[in-house]
Parts: C-alpha cells; structure tokens; sequence
C-alpha cells in the first residue's frame, strides 16, 4: 500500500520554479505546472519506464544489459551537470563491475555555489526522476546501495526527497529484487550543514563518513577509493535527471537536441540583474541572447555591463563578448570562462566590479575549509586587498599584487577551492582594470555603489 503524503507541505518557500512555460525545445527534466509531483504523476508522464525498460523488457521488447546501458548514455553525449563536463557514460565505465565487495553510488545535490539553483527545483518538484536515474545508473555499474547528498541549507528538499524515496520503495521501484528481477538498489537520503566545501566530491565523501568535510588527495579517484575505502561514482543531481529520457528515447535523439559534443538540454539559473530571475531548460548551443530574452532581459532597460556564464568561481565576460556566445561548453570555454553549474549572473551598467569581487571573496575566504596553505592564507590576502581598493586606500602596485596572489593560490591546491577564488580576480582585473585604477586614483568608484 502506498503511503498517503501530504504533498502541500513541500511547496517551495520562496523558491521559483520556472520549468513550466519557461523553456525552449524539448524538455528533458519535467513539465511541471507549478506543483509538486508526486509518483502518480511521474508515473501518469512516463516515469519509471526507463526503469521498466532495463529491467523488463517494457513493451514486449529484451531487458537491457549493463553494457547496454553505459553506450546508450555514452552515445548521447551526457556531459556531467555539476560544473566538470565529464562525459557521464565514460565515468561509468571506470566503475570496476566486477568488484567482489560493496560499492557506492552518490547523487552529489549539495549545490552551494552562488547563484545555482536548479537542482533543488528538481529535487522539490520533480524528485522521482534522479531516482530512477540513480537506479538506472546502479544497475549499469553493477552497485546496490546509494547515497543523495542533500545540502543542509535547503532541509525542506531533503524532507521532500525522502517523501519520495518512501513513495518509490512502497512502488517496488526501490529495495530487493525489484520489479521481479534480479536487481537490487537501496537509495538513501543524507544532507550537510551548508558547508560550501563538501561540493567538492571527495570532502562530501568525507562528510558522508561522518568526518569533517575537507578534501582527499587524488589519486586515489572515488572510483577505485571512494566512500568507506570503496569503489564510488558521484554525479551531480541534474545529470542523473537526464538519464531516464535517455533511456526511454535513446541516446542519439538525446544528442541530437544540443549540439556536437554538448548533447541535450541544460538547466540554467539566471539570476542578477534581469527582470525574471530563475531556472530555465534550453538545448545546449542556445544563443546567450535568447536566454537573456527568456530572463526579460536587463533589469528596467539598462546595459549589460558584464555576465558570469558558470556559478561564481568561473571568470567573468563582458557583457558585448558574452552576447556573441552560445550556452554550451566548448563555446564557453574559447571565450575564457567555464559553463560550470549553469548560474548565470547577470551585471548591469549599475554594478561596480570592484565591490563585486570583494563580494566573491569574502565568500572564498569564508568558505575555505584551511587545509591547504595556499587557499586558508592566500584567500585571505585578496579579500583583504580587494577591500582596501574599494575603501580608497589602494596602491596602483595592489593590482598586480592581486594577480600574482591569486597565480601562487591556483593550480597548488588539493581542491577546486582555491581555482575558484583565484579565477574571478584575475578576470575581473583583465577585463576591468581600468575601474580597479580610477577607484585607487581617485578614491572613488566610477559607477554606484553596489545593492
């Protein structure tokens, strides 16, 4: 018997989902019409017939093999949706499935970046489709035990998460032998306590463990020592979303729908300065100007000033370079940026960027975990310089020495940590050098200041 939920408890507290109506091309994640799904109604629009596929045979067809699995997700040219953009069927090819003890498999949903926002829509509207991905993906690599990692800033997606974990194992979807075969899959719910840091997939391992959420050393990968010593693979939320689609419709039309080596759909945050803040489903290769449209545009008409295409920790464009790109990772990357976690930041002609990157570096300098020298001192030694240019007591000499700071920081730490605080400073001195002089010579911004 199915529990009875009360799904009107999970309506998101001042979070906007923007699937419905909201998007361009096919729809890959939901179509969701401002509720939440429960598993009648992930059931009613195709849920867990990818699952039914693998397993069964579906409609009279041959259930699929692991091997099956992996080349149908290989050929759609899934690019994981955390931030890497590593080809997901080749990542599940390292899983050594032939093993003869446990291994893992972890949804890493601890988004903390600045500015994403998309995969707790997922999990708050739409939860059923990472877990039939995580089920699909469990078979393919031969695991039987998984973990979500929920961050611990957004408790109301984890309770709702695990509402539906109680929803799929009441439905036989998860648990032993499911659907008859010979497939087991036992799916838990964890969350953090809003440590940035254990985004990083070997501190959210650590913190799984119970330990203190910093990074390992690598090598090992997860992928041969990983959770309790194990074999593991991590994706993020928003990639194990897109692999029931793959399966029900294969992974060619699944490629077809982005372009070359960026297959399918992504989901972007668009957040800032536009006049229709959220998240929005494009096909990967999506002009940046037509989801600057699908945002509304600048904020009150202004002037794109500037965009971070990625989440906080990728480089900063110009607003006339960033209108000449499309929204896909090759094309992100020629610009001298990263596509990263899909928050798009927008800045407009109001915005100073020196106070913007003082911004981002306290949060750098926040949220280093201290293990490695380079980023516990390093990121300190910027924020400390980038607020004493904005408070009119910089030196013209403080802007090299920014740059040569944020060289000795990136590249020379365990994690992505300290790339992440290095990266927004160099670019913001590369492409706006000129407000970083007029606010030391003049003590003065040339722009208001930052709200």
């Amino acid at each position: 018997m199915q529990p009875q939920l009360d799904l009107s408890k999970f309506q998101a507290k001042g979070l906007e989902t923007c699937f419905h109506g909201r998007h361009i091309g096919a729809q890959i994640y939901a179509d969701l019409d401002g509720k939440n799904w429960s598993i009648k109604d992930y059931e009613a629009r195709g849920g867990y017939q990818a699952l039914r596929k693998i397993l069964t045979g579906g409609n009279g067809g041959e259930p699929m093999t692991p091997d099956q699995v992996i080349a149908e997700v290989k050929s759609s040219g899934l690019r994981g949706r955390g931030g890497a953009g590593f080809p997901t069927g080749l990542k599940w090819s390292f899983m050594p499935r032939q093993f003869p003890g446990q291994k893992f498999l972890v949804c890493n949903s601890d988004e903390g970046e600045p500015g994403t926002c998309k995969d707790r829509d997922i999990l708050m509207y739409n939860p059923h489709i990472v877990i039939e991905g995580m089920a699909i993906a469990a078979f393919a690599m031969g695991i039987n035990v998984g973990y979500n990692y929920i961050h611990g800033e957004i408790f109301e997606v984890y309770e709702r998460f695990e509402a539906a974990l109680e929803e799929a194992r009441a439905a036989g979807f998860l648990g032993d032998k499911i659907l008859g075969s010979a497939f087991s899959f036992q799916l838990h719910g964890a969350h953090g306590f809003g440590a940035y840091i254990c985004g990083e997939e070997t501190a959210l391992l650590e913190s799984l463990e119970g330990k203190k959420g910093q990074p390992r050393f690598k090598p090992p990968f997860p992928a041969s020592y990983g959770l309790y010593g194990k074999p593991t693979t991590i994706n993020n939320t928003e990639t194990f979303a897109a692999v029931p689609w793959i399966i029900r419709n294969g992974g060619q039309p699944y490629l077809e729908i982005g372009k070359p080596n960026n297959g399918g759909t992504k989901i972007f945050s668009v957040v800032g300065d536009v006049e229709q803040p959220g998240n929005f489903e494009i096909p990967l290769g999506t002009p940046f100007s037509k989801l600057l449209e699908l945002a509304g545009g600048v904020r009150k008409g202004r002037k794109l000033k500037a965009v971070i295409p990625g989440g906080s920790s990728s480089p900063v464009l110009p607003g006339g370079i960033m209108m000449d790109l499309t929204m896909d990772y090759d094309s992100i990357a020629k610009a001298g940026s990263m596509l990263g976690s899909g928050a798009v930041i927008v800045m407009d002609d109001s915005r100073c960027m020196v106070q913007s990157l003082l911004r981002l570096s306290y949060f750098y300098m926040h949220e280093s975990c201290g293990q490695c020298t380079p980023c516990r001192e390093g990121t300190g030694w910027l924020y400390r310089m980038v607020d004493r240019i904005a408070n009119g007591q910089g030196r013209l000499e403080d802007i090299d020495l920014l740059n040569s700071v944020a060289d000795n920081i990136q590249g020379r730490t365990i994690c992505a940590l300290g790339d992440a605080a290095a990266m927004p400073v160099r670019a913001m001195i590369k492409h706006f050098r000129d407000e970083f002089v007029h606010l030391i010579e003049h003590k003065t911004s040339t722009v208001p200041a930052y709200v």
